[in-house]
């Protein structure tokens, strides 16, 4: 054998060594990834869904004036209401601080510290909901807005790091199984706590007392599990510009983040169908439980076992819907999904009242393609984005996943106000899916993503 046909074998043998090497790292650093969906997911889940919104309504209501209003900052605020607002007030504060993070993130590098820091203090501020007992329900507020703007932030660091840590034929299974395993932290989670609160006299509590610890449950384990995605994630070194800033105002940084993306108006096509499409998801996720329990008059133990019905579908549907993308492509999946939305919703419209098992059966419709629809739309959007500009660009999709769906709620609303049927309001939530897809239909995607200047995978 010649000195150069060895040299050649030798230079060989390096490169494949290399290429396993760099494999087996960006295994680990998946599967420490798909942790932090993990460790979140019960938030949203068994906080958000399930016990915070009655509860803190509750200690509204005990802290309310003989008319039923409380005074925060000296606005008087309907008890009822106060949830809600602070819902809203926490999306203003992801709003402005999302940009901020995504650009700072970009321009250090350094997006491992910066979602440590909002992840603890997300599972710090849920943790601290253990206190909210008697007629505490400023600390509620307060606490609500700082977890979900933590929340916020978090998921733009996190979904920032999935173009860096999969090739481009990777991100749909690995999209979809963190999506998977957020939805088995959620069912998990949820089992246990139903169980504690459903038999609390069992355990000595008092109703109150169970729901705290239920809601305090969800941030230690967020904190916990938080621990893996830190420690096998790491930060990738940056260029920077000349002369950059390392950070600017929220809204300036939204502003110039927005006038980047208008050098890709095909990334910006796909980012109004998700828009739209997620407003409807968002809507029909957040409005389920009000149709079930207004209109098909079902009792809140029916509802709450429907929710967790979801999450455990939601896991085999994130599954399922990753191996379909590998076949048919995520556009595709994605197409197929909004249209079995638009189908779930028209059967909806017919359910017969006080019959649960039909609501099961919607139920289970809905969590077959929750997972999947969200999974596939975040890996789509990744390979749409320019290198160097992942959390930048990602905080303008978790703005559209998080900050912006309020039209949807709204056509709701409006449609229950001029009609007085919920039926008629869940129907209309079908405009969403149908004109989501249309757009989505029209966004050429592979050319999509040259223009963005990545690779083109052999099924998108």
């Amino acid at each position: 054998m010649s000195a150069q046909t060895t040299d050649e074998a030798e230079a060989g043998s390096e490169d494949g060594r290399r290429a396993a090497e760099a494999a087996a790292e960006r295994k680990r650093e998946q599967r420490g990834w798909y942790f932090y969906d993990f460790a979140v997911s019960v938030y949203s889940a068994s906080v958000l869904t399930v016990f915070l919104g009655p509860y803190l309504t509750s200690v509204a209501k005990a802290a309310a004036d003989a008319e039923g209003y409380v005074h925060p900052l000296g606005i008087p605020v309907r008890a009822g209401s106060f949830f809600a607002y602070s819902v809203s007030a926490s999306v203003i504060l992801a709003v402005l601080v999302m940009p901020l993070a995504g650009a700072l993130a970009d321009r250090t590098g350094r997006k491992k510290p910066l979602l440590a820091v909002a992840a603890y203090t997300g599972a710090a501020a849920t943790t601290g909901m253990f206190f909210l007992g008697g007629e505490r329900y400023l600390l509620g507020g307060l606490l609500l807005i700082i977890a979900n703007a933590a929340l916020s932030v978090s998921m733009v660091l996190y979904n920032a790091y999935l173009p860096q840590i999969s090739t481009p034929d990777e991100r749909d299974t690995v999209s979809s199984r963190g999506w998977a395993f957020g939805y088995t932290a959620g069912s998990l989670m949820l089992v246990a706590n139903l169980a504690l609160y459903l038999g609390h006299d069992g355990f000595g509590l008092s109703e109150g007392a169970a729901v705290r610890i239920c809601l305090a449950s969800a941030g230690l384990w967020w904190g916990a599990f938080a621990v893996i995605p830190l420690r096998r994630l790491r930060d990738r070194a940056v260029v920077r510009e000349p002369g950059a800033e390392p950070a600017v105002s929220g809204w300036k940084q939204l502003v110039a983040t927005l006038k980047d993306m208008r050098r890709y108006p095909l990334t910006l096509s796909f980012l109004l169908a998700y828009l739209i499409y997620n407003d409807g998801v968002q809507t029909v996720i957040s409005q389920a439980s009000v149709y079930g329990s207004e209109e098909l008059q079902l009792e809140q133990s029916t509802l709450i076992g429907a929710v967790l019905l979801v999450q455990v579908l939601a896991v085999g549907g994130a599954l399922a819907m990753g191996r379909l993308a590998r076949t048919y492509g995520a556009k595709r999946t994605i197409l197929g999904s909004l249209a079995a939305w638009a189908l779930t919703l028209g059967a909806g419209y017919f359910l017969p009242a006080r019959t649960p098992v039909w609501f099961f059966a919607l139920a289970s419709m809905i969590g077959l393609v929750l997972g999947g629809s969200q999974a596939l739309s975040r890996s789509l959007f990744s390979h749409l984005v320019p290198a160097g500009k992942e959390a930048e660009y990602f905080s303008a999709y978790e703005m559209s996943d998080r900050g912006l769906s309020w039209v949807g709620p709204l056509v709701f609303g409006l449609t229950y106000q001029v009609t007085g049927s919920y039926r008629d309001a869940i129907i209309s939530l079908v405009v969403f899916f149908a004109l989501g897809f249309v757009l989505l239909a029209r966004v050429p995607v592979r050319r999509a993503v040259a223009a963005a200047g990545n690779p083109v995978p052999e099924r998108i």
